[in-house]
């Protein structure tokens, strides 16, 4: 080991009553020590190994040093750990625990991948293997719940697709302004998937779009094809879909309706139409709302068929008033067309409201995960950046999952993270086996045994 330089340790003259030395040196140690629960998660999954299937590697034999599944996990296992650009691998190159998760070993294996090789492996794949690649994530995201929920009854699954906004920063293909956002972006489409009455949302799909696609481009395929699959697994569930309102379009309807046994809530934008259907039930909500000085909301529903409609659908109206204190009241009708026969309210708070939880798991993704950290100039290897991020955030998910009834049950990406992977670690190697030396101190201990546990590993 050497011994501190100048560049690599820093003095506190009198910070603790005494001189203090922070020297940078110790070498078989990380500070992702916490880190080997996405590999056993991974293992768990078969998620990366599915995924690596789909790549086809074109290069020059006895020109590769790195392999296309030690680049792919390096990204994925980096993104999880909350290394979400290329640039950040010089810094990870030697790190002990990120050489274990690529099985090399921790002290005298080989340097992991640059950036350079990262950036072409990531600009090498082409359309065919994504979409390759975005059926073999959903395959291995359903066939975990087959497995998870055998042995017990699946009576509801919700389909939830969203559209989010992905700002661009530079030359990026195919990267178009958007008025509703009023910015050059991408607009990609999350999807999700929950079971019974489950809070949990589980990421299956990510798929980048242009920023000035139609909010429902791509999404009459994904919907097929989900479906599909899904009544094939659990055929005695009653498939529901719930969109917002850049999904309400005929081609959506249609396809939904001609699906027997599925359900839907689609939020449909506001309209002179439909505002003179809400105007009976917005007088009311005045009314109510002048007399209690608080918000209050009327429902009632009504038969509507737009131009472009073959024919009239049920329509949720919700007739709402909003008061904020020192604020003019602010009128808010909103509208959902559905194909359910239940009450007005109960539709609207009992089963549109609930998709509402998505947008947290979009910020997941975001800000836990970097998942608009789309900078390449090509589309496809922003493309490819998505898809990682997703089985990121799908091994993420699962740790959560494990830590039920702990600390971190319903812990956001960031804070899982924070407690579960970034420990301080020592690496030990020796001719029998590999010792990770952890803090005594660590204070969520119980959380990271349970899932640790629950994740195959055994008391010595």
């Amino acid at each position: 080991m050497k011994n501190p330089t100048t560049t690599d340790c820093l003095l506190f003259p009198d910070l603790f009553g005494k001189p203090l030395v922070a020297a940078f040196d110790q070498h078989h140690g990380s500070s992702d020590g916490g880190a080997i629960l996405l590999k056993a998660a991974d293992r768990r999954l078969s998620l990366t190994e599915s995924l690596v299937k789909n790549l086809r590697d074109e290069r020059q034999s006895g020109k590769v040093t790195h392999e296309l599944g030690e680049m792919f996990r390096q990204r994925v296992y980096g993104i999880a750990s909350g290394y979400t650009d290329c640039n950040d691998s010089a810094r990870l190159a030697e790190d002990p625990i990120h050489k274990m998760l690529l099985d090399r070993d921790p002290i005298d294996g080989d340097r992991l991948a640059s950036q350079s090789t990262l950036s072409r492996f990531e600009n090498s794949v082409g359309s065919l293997t994504h979409y390759r690649l975005g059926k073999a994530l959903f395959e291995c995201v359903l066939e975990r719940h087959r497995k998870r929920l055998r042995g017990r009854k699946v009576h509801r699954i919700a389909i939830d697709l969203d559209p989010t906004d992905d700002p661009t920063h530079g030359a990026q293909q195919l990267s178009f302004f958007n008025g509703y956002y009023d910015t050059w972006c991408y607009l990609p489409m999350l999807g999700f998937v929950s079971f019974n009455d489950e809070a949990e949302q589980y990421l299956f799909t990510a798929l980048l779009r242009p920023g000035n696609a139609a909010a429902a481009l791509g999404a009459v395929a994904v919907l097929w094809r989900t479906i599909e699959r899904l009544v094939e697994e659990f055929p005695d569930a009653q498939i529901l879909v719930r969109l917002d309102g850049g999904y309400a379009c005929p081609e959506i309807f249609e396809l939904l309706e001609a699906l027997p046994g599925v359900d839907y809530v689609i939020a449909m934008a506001s309209n002179a139409v439909l505002k003179r259907f809400a105007e009976p039930l917005m007088k009311k909500a005045r009314r109510m709302s002048k007399a209690s000085g608080r918000t209050e909301h009327v429902y009632g529903e009504c038969e509507y068929a737009a131009g472009t409609w073959s024919r009239e659908r049920r329509v949720i109206i919700k007739a709402e008033v909003v008061c904020h204190e020192r604020k003019d009241p602010k009128e808010n009708p909103r509208f959902v067309i559905t194909n359910l026969r239940r009450a007005p309210r109960r539709v609207y708070e009992r089963v549109y409201c609930e998709r509402g939880d998505i947008e947290n798991r979009i910020k997941e993704l975001k800000g836990g995960l970097g998942i608009d950290r789309t900078s390449c100039t090509d589309f496809w290897a922003n493309q490819f950046r998505v898809l990682m991020t997703a089985a990121a955030y799908v091994l993420m998910q699962e740790l959560r999952l494990h830590a039920a009834r702990t600390a971190c049950a319903r812990a956001q990406v960031q804070t899982l993270r924070e407690r579960l992977l970034k420990l301080g670690a020592h690496v030990i190697v020796s001719a029998r086996r590999m010792v990770l030396h952890l803090p005594a101190s660590y204070p969520f201990f119980d959380a990271w045994n349970t899932v640790a546990r629950a994740l195959g590993a055994q008391s010595p």
